[in-house]
């Protein structure tokens, strides 16, 4: 299906299917799933990055065995707005992925997202090594928790 806008995903989301949340590290795939209301996004274990066929078949499983009706992906952009290396990478790695499934894909704007979950970890009394595994899904949730209230904010929009 593409990369869409969040405003596109909204208008062609499977009803009873689920989104992911994805925080592309360099070393761990952080995964996040919302429930089926779309209303709350839960963290998962993360998955260990290898290599981009490796990572590519363990997420896409993971995927089909959540039943996920498309993917929001965090896109790490600058403090200023604009689109360094790492953004470039999280584009390139989506693309990639593009031809082995069917899933629509969105980005959305992680700016902060990891100093958010730490925040929130360390809130938890997390000890610090606890958080070091758990940090990207925790950032995950957050990013993909965004693009949920902004789903929930065009479904309120849509009905008024």
């Amino acid at each position: 299906m593409g990369v869409l806008s969040i405003e596109e995903l909204a208008k062609t989301l499977p009803e009873g299917r689920p989104l992911a949340g994805l925080d592309l590290g360099t070393k761990t795939i952080g995964v996040a799933i919302a429930d089926l209301g779309l209303s709350f996004a839960t963290p998962r274990a993360v998955i260990a990055r290898k290599k981009f066929s490796q990572d590519a078949e363990a997420l896409l499983k993971l995927l089909a065995r959540e039943n996920i009706g498309g993917v929001i992906v965090g896109l790490p952009i600058n403090m200023d707005g604009t689109e360094g290396p790492r953004a470039q990478s999280t584009r390139a790695f989506v693309r990639n992925l593009l031809p082995r499934t069917d899933l629509p894909f969105a980005f959305w704007d992680e700016r902060l997202s990891t100093a958010a979950a730490e925040r929130a970890l360390i809130e938890m009394d997390v000890s610090r090594a606890k958080r070091a595994a758990r940090i990207d899904s925790a950032a995950a949730a957050f990013i993909l928790q965004g693009a949920l209230d902004r789903l929930q904010a065009l479904r309120a929009s849509a009905r008024n």
